[in-house]
């Protein structure tokens, strides 16, 4: 019988991260590269050159990455959710009737 070594993977439960992006933002990218395909074939199928439809998609391309990096690097993991979820929450709570208070169980 021979011993067997086994690999220890660190990794677990630990995000996802792909060249730097983590967690959700790989699916951001994704989806952006389908829509920027869509809109490709939508300017192809138009009628406009195809170098003028590539100028136009790479360079919505490139700002499309530059802008998801740079939310990846700003919020990291879940820090765009919660940004996202602090501006839902309300300065004050106003109640003009004490009627709230008054209540018996």
């Amino acid at each position: 019988m021979s011993n067997s070594v086994y690999k220890i993977n660190k990794g677990i439960n630990q995000s996802i991260e792909f060249k730097g992006l983590k967690a959700q933002y790989i699916w951001y990218l994704g989806g952006g590269v389908v829509m920027l395909m869509i809109v490709f074939a939508a300017l192809y199928i138009i009628g406009i050159p195809s170098l003028i439809c590539v100028g136009v998609i790479g360079i919505s391309g490139a700002i499309l990455v530059m802008k998801i990096y740079q939310m990846s690097h700003k919020y990291g993991e879940h820090g765009m959710m919660k940004a996202l979820s602090k501006r839902q929450l309300p300065k004050a709570i106003k109640i003009y009737s004490r009627k709230v208070f008054m209540m018996i169980p």
